[in-house]
């Protein structure tokens, strides 16, 4: 059974540095993946690409001949995809044992209420039987304006609407959140969506225009509307921090049904065996303190913690007879967060690892 995340989000979101961090994440804990490109404008893909979208159409050339401007050329792209998507079912064939990225273009309208996309990964659903987790990014930037938040909660709603499938939303950038303005709450009211009334007096101080009644009821109706669905929360990520990334994989894994998966067969380590069944690192930590009030602290005494833990290896490495054989691991037998990550033989463990 092939797992795989739909990775959406606006431009700028960060999606591609998000697929890049995942895929070398997941490379580091010995997890198989291949990232596939589904935007037609992304020619430069920082990840390496297993299958490109623009193998198959380009968007430059739709614009040119068929005098489209740039969202109505993705678009017509998507629907080409749609309308040829034996070509991808053929290339995933050679990735059928990998998790599966999909780096998905940034027009919002994609998800929201263009059915193509839906379409696409519904068939691979039902032909291929992949489980799919939407990975919906948007950039914190968003918590500096209340306006720009609400309407960002709007989006991810409608997304999980339209898509139909297990969706987990992210605050990408969460690590820059502490260079801009004070906001008004907690980190964790942001991340959670408590009652977005508490925004109003915040939403009319932003704009004059806001301040009239027309829009205070329009504000009213809003946040009634997103609190009587109670889908939209909020994780946090930091590409560049592991035990952000942790985190993140092991909500994700949770909630594609990857972490209730046979170790046996499934290409991990005994590393990633690991992660699927350990409690959330973050899960602990408040995160206006991490991100926030002691962003500082946390990054140093992380710091210092990757630096014992590369001294350590160094030791391992120096203690090592020439006559022991090395473990097959990815990253060492030792890890700061999980420690002693050997398997004795008669564990019971099957693990196949990766090749």
């Amino acid at each position: 059974m092939p797992f795989a995340q739909l990775v959406l989000g606006s431009p700028g979101a960060g999606k591609s540095t998000y697929c890049d961090g995942m895929h070398q994440f997941m490379g580091a804990i010995g997890r198989a993946c291949a990232v596939v490109n589904l935007d037609p404008a992304n020619d430069h893909t920082s990840y390496p690409a297993a299958l490109d979208i623009r193998s198959l159409v380009k968007l430059e050339d739709i614009m040119k001949e068929d005098r489209l401007g740039p969202n109505g050329g993705i678009l017509y792209a998507l629907e080409e995809l749609e309308n040829n998507v034996e070509w991808l079912e053929e290339g995933l064939i050679e990735y059928k044992d990998d998790y599966i990225l999909f780096d998905c273009p940034g027009q919002v309208e994609l998800y929201t209420h263009h059915n193509s996309l839906r379409n696409i990964f519904n068939r691979l659903q039902k032909k291929s039987d992949f489980r799919f987790v939407c990975v919906h990014l948007s950039d914190s930037f968003c918590l500096t304006q209340p306006s720009l938040y609400v309407s960002n909660v709007l989006l991810s709603l409608r997304a999980m609407i339209q898509m139909d499938m297990p969706h987990v939303n992210i605050l990408s950038k969460i690590d820059k959140v502490h260079a801009y303005d004070e906001l008004p709450f907690n980190l964790e009211y942001y991340t959670d969506v408590d009652d977005l009334t508490y925004l109003t007096p915040f939403l009319e101080a932003e704009s004059p225009a806001l301040r009239s009644d027309k829009f205070g009821k329009l504000n009213e109706a809003i946040a009634g509307m997103i609190e009587s669905y109670g889908l939209v929360r909020y994780e946090v990520l930091a590409v560049e921090n592991k035990k952000s990334m942790m985190h993140i994989l092991r909500v994700i894994d949770r909630a594609g049904g990857y972490v209730f998966g046979s170790a046996e067969g499934a290409n991990d380590t005994i590393w990633a065996v690991s992660m699927r069944n350990e409690a959330s690192l973050m899960g602990g930590i408040d995160i206006q303190e991490r991100w926030i009030d002691n962003k500082e602290a946390y990054d140093q005494e992380e710091r210092e913690i990757e630096e014992e833990q590369e001294k350590l290896r160094q030791q391992q490495a120096m203690d090592l007879q020439p006559s022991q054989p090395a473990a097959p691991t990815s990253g060492g037998a030792f890890d700061p967060d999980f420690g002693d990550m050997t398997v004795p033989p008669d564990s019971g463990i099957n693990v196949t690892r990766k090749k």
